[in-house]
């Protein structure tokens, strides 16, 4: 298993925020108000993954606790790399509708009423994004000083 790359996520992340743009902007009128604090279901999941980033680290370079079980670490980085793209399809939905909404901030009360949760969305999302690839690059081994391939994991 790869990890996750910034490219694969940017990429999901532009194409989702092109395509709500598009959706949003033929159906604004039609959409009901948005909660201020739509966003934070994603935030309290970053802080999650952070938290067992931390722990799995600890575990994994033996300071904590037992150490951890291969399905335990595999386990981890699935739920990294799916909540690395979840966070970036929902960055993509918070910017995409930002992007309707910003421009339309003093032309509609609904857009000022709005525009605060987009934001709020869009942090946490990219909060989720930044605790995943933490979560991922925690579940890492330390390497041996004689692996061979050591160079080759290193960045």
């Amino acid at each position: 298993m790869k990890p996750t790359g910034w490219r694969e996520l940017l990429s999901t992340f532009v194409v989702v925020a092109v395509v709500v743009y598009l959706i949003i902007r033929s159906s604004y009128g039609v959409l009901p108000p948005l909660p201020l604090f739509a966003g934070i279901t994603l935030l309290v999941l970053a802080i999650i993954e952070t938290v067992l980033g931390y722990s799995l680290r600890a575990r994994i370079e033996g300071r904590h606790g037992q150490p951890v079980q291969p399905l335990v670490a595999a386990r981890a980085v699935a739920l990294a790399k799916a909540s690395a793209l979840a966070g970036a399809v929902m960055a993509g939905v918070w910017a995409g509708l930002l992007g309707y909404l910003l421009p339309k901030l003093h032309v509609l009360a609904a857009a000022a009423l709005d525009t605060p949760g987009a934001i709020i969305g869009l942090v946490c999302a990219v909060a989720l994004v930044a605790a995943a690839m933490w979560l991922q690059h925690c579940c890492r081994t330390p390497l041996d000083s004689d692996d061979p391939d050591r160079q080759r994991y290193q960045r």
